[in-house]
């Protein structure tokens, strides 16, 4: 028997199992076809030649926004259940509106409805036992963002796992000083480190988004409803992701990965 096994009570044995399905199929892609029928391949044809490097820039200028306005404003408070629903419905809203004036909105909707995602996250974190006013805490709440998509570009094929990812974006943040000089963000220096990662990951699952706001005739409704699988989608992935987290801090973060890459090779 594994030390995991020996060791990991049946409850969070089942915890962490959940988890490794939510974070080993994380396609939004995916999510968006069988809910809309997009076809989110051949969509790809239907963006503009310069939109994928303008989604890049816009889904950076997001998360950045989002940083400034979420995780450098809110404070640590009492443990509670989050308000999924409610950022739901906002991210909804903030959705109809931007699909009722299509792709060009993308630059005013995303920053915006990346907020409304970041609180929510922050806020599942929360009931997770995490301090949010932590370093760490705040850098795990902007690496949702990377657990976005299981279309792989080609510079981060390998970058596949949960744990790869995870030490992938770590290994951004030698650098974050000078970045920190470059931008003149208010961000501390590990988050912007963190964040230029995130946003290259975050970009594929945006760029998802865009395709599927470009059906013909749906307009808000389709911006609507691709929102709510959009929140849906990180809600998820953030509950995972801190799960194991606070898995880590129970039996330690060599165990827990022992335990999930266990699973791994059961696939």
């Amino acid at each position: 028997m594994s030390n995991y096994q020996r060791l990991l009570t049946e409850e969070d044995l089942a915890e962490l199992e959940r988890a490794h399905r939510c974070l080993e199929n994380p396609s939004l892609a995916a999510k968006i076809v069988d809910r809309l029928g997009t076809p989110i391949e051949r969509g790809l044809a239907l963006l503009p030649s310069n939109w994928h490097q303008e989604i890049s820039k816009i889904s950076e200028m997001a998360l950045r926004r989002a940083s400034d306005a979420a995780l450098l404003t809110l404070h640590d408070t009492p443990r509670r259940p989050p308000a999924n629903r409610l950022h739901k419905a906002a991210v909804a809203l903030s959705g109809g509106v931007g699909g009722f004036f299509g792709l060009t909105a993308l630059s005013i909707e995303l920053p915006i409805s990346t907020t409304i995602m970041l609180r929510s996250i922050i806020e599942i974190a929360r009931g997770q036992g995490e301090s949010i006013s932590h370093p760490d805490t705040q850098r795990a709440c902007l690496e949702v963002f990377a657990l976005g998509s299981t279309r792989n570009r080609s510079d981060d094929a390998a970058e596949t796992g949960y744990y790869s990812l995870r030490i992938a974006l770590a290994s951004g943040i030698s650098n974050a000083p000078g970045l920190l000089a470059k931008s003149g963000s208010t961000a501390q220096p590990l988050l912007l480190a963190t964040l230029s990662r995130v946003a290259e990951r975050f970009g594929i699952a945006v760029t998802d988004k865009a395709i599927a706001q470009l059906v013909p005739a749906l307009g808000a409704i389709s911006g609507a409803a691709v929102n709510t699988l959009f929140i849906d989608h990180f809600q998820s992935m953030a509950g995972a992701h801190f799960t194991i987290r606070r898995l880590e801090r129970k039996y330690g973060s060599e165990l827990v990965q022992e335990a999930y890459e266990s699973l791994l090779a059961r696939q």
